[in-house]
């Protein structure tokens, strides 16, 4: 069976007429007049109405928007939205010196759990640079071993991170 190319017009049994706006290997993404956007399979029911003529890129949208944000967060210093722990959301980070005449340094949790995710992004850019770079073998594992030791001292801020997946790892057990 020959794929219908985007534009191809369509009689659906239960969303009615519908023009394919998106194709990939498995599903049509279909904008029917009566329910709007839909995703059929490609072995669905349908009537064609008109076909088109196009070879189909069997690459969907949604699998180039996933790949080109995949690159950006891995290439990029671009900082990704990372929820802080409920319990800590609104609090204050109070810094209290030794000397009772000081004045204490109070910073809103939020604000230095931000600046804790930037130094995560950041240090993940560093291993895909060093990754990427013209360093020999044995140099990218020296440095890839002094990333890791400094997400394992980073360690004590995964409390503050809502996501286990998004917390700092550092060295497994020796």
């Amino acid at each position: 069976m020959k794929l219908l190319g985007i534009g191809s017009r369509i009689n659906h049994a239960e969303f009615g007429k519908g023009v394919i706006t998106n194709v990939s290997s498995r599903h049509y993404w279909v904008t029917f007049i009566d329910s709007g956007l839909e995703t059929i399979d490609i072995d669905a029911e349908i009537e064609i109405i008109e076909a088109t003529e196009d070879d189909v890129d069997t690459v969907s949208f949604f699998d180039v928007e996933s790949s080109l944000k995949e690159i950006l967060k891995k290439w990029s210093d671009v900082s990704e939205i990372v929820p802080i722990a409920d319990k800590y959301k609104g609090g204050k980070l109070i810094l209290e010196p030794g000397d009772t005449n000081l004045k204490p340094y109070e910073l809103p949790i939020d604000t230095f759990f931000h600046k804790i995710t930037m130094v995560r992004d950041r240090l993940r850019v560093m291993e895909q640079r060093i990754n990427a770079s013209d360093l020999d073998e044995q140099g990218k594992i020296d440095l890839q071993q002094y990333i890791t030791r400094i997400y394992g001292s980073l360690t004590s801020f995964n409390v503050l991170f809502k996501s286990k997946s998004q917390q700092f790892v550092g060295q497994k057990g020796s």
